[in-house]
């Protein structure tokens, strides 16, 4: 390994590591550039200060580009609990190369970013635990789809039917027919970003957590994607928060966190 104070690269992995200035005390916080399919892509890596192995954990940001970009603070959160955290940006985003897709080519950038972690000599040598948010949701179900090695799948406030989405969001219509195309005209495009389409082939242990008020991802998904999972015998837990909306207080939040992360520490 080649390393210099402030940042180095790790050859086997062609990725560059840059030390940012630590985000809270005995963690520290680098951007990461790696490869995805060709292209220069970025993300977040918090880790211990000590530099000793922690459970990975990948965590899947919701929104595309500017919107739902990923937040230190979010990943300190994560960190804080014991784990080394990564967090994609997508390709297209914060200098990365290439064009964000919402789920198309751009999942690649983590299915990447699962390797690359259980690579860190930071993080355990052991399939990372997923949580996706939001849009995330859906790259966290593609990953367990198509991605060796990914742990069990958190998906809190998730999108799990993209046609659904374009129904709902009349505010977002016009992304998703410039990114993703128009849903009856590219109707295989919104099915194969759509989780509730193909149900039977997540192998991984799932969580949903959705509130019931969301304003932003109806809690619709969340009932969609366990009816997907009924249809096909596949066993899930499910915590709908009455009330809450997309983004909970502080406080619940960290409630929340606690049942996910325990609930992460009971899969085998």
């Amino acid at each position: 390994m080649k390393q210099t104070d402030e940042h180095h690269q790790i050859d086997e992995w062609a990725i560059e590591r840059e030390h940012l200035p630590d985000p809270a005390d005995g963690l520290r916080l680098e951007r990461i550039t790696y490869t995805s399919q060709g292209l220069r892509v970025k993300g977040y890596l918090v880790a211990g200060a000590d530099g000793a192995a922690r459970p990975p954990l990948v965590y899947c940001r919701g929104g595309i580009r500017g919107v739902g970009m990923v937040r230190v603070p979010r990943l300190v959160t994560l960190a804080r609990r014991g784990f080394t955290v990564f967090a994609p940006f997508y390709r297209g985003n914060e200098g990365g190369e290439g064009r964000e897709d919402f789920g198309g080519e751009d999942r690649h950038d983590l299915y990447a970013a699962v390797q690359l972690v259980r690579a860190l000599p930071e993080a355990l040598p052991i399939a990372p635990a997923l949580i996706g948010f939001s849009r995330g949701a859906l790259m966290a179900l593609l990953a367990a789809r198509e991605c060796p090695g990914v742990g069990p799948v958190v998906v809190w406030g998730g999108v799990s039917d993209l046609r659904l989405t374009y129904d709902e969001r009349v505010d977002l219509r016009r992304m998703l027919k410039r990114v993703v195309g128009h849903p009856r005209k590219d109707s295989g495009e919104y099915e194969r970003r759509s989780p509730v389409c193909w149900a039977d082939e997540i192998r991984t242990p799932v969580l949903i957590i959705h509130g019931s008020a969301d304003e932003h991802v109806s809690v619709l998904h969340a009932y969609r994607l366990a009816e997907a999972f009924d249809a096909v015998g596949k066993p899930y837990t499910m915590s709908i928060y009455e009330g809450r909306p997309h983004v909970m207080s502080r406080e619940e939040d960290e409630r929340v966190l606690d049942y996910v992360f325990d609930w992460i520490a009971r899969q085998k």
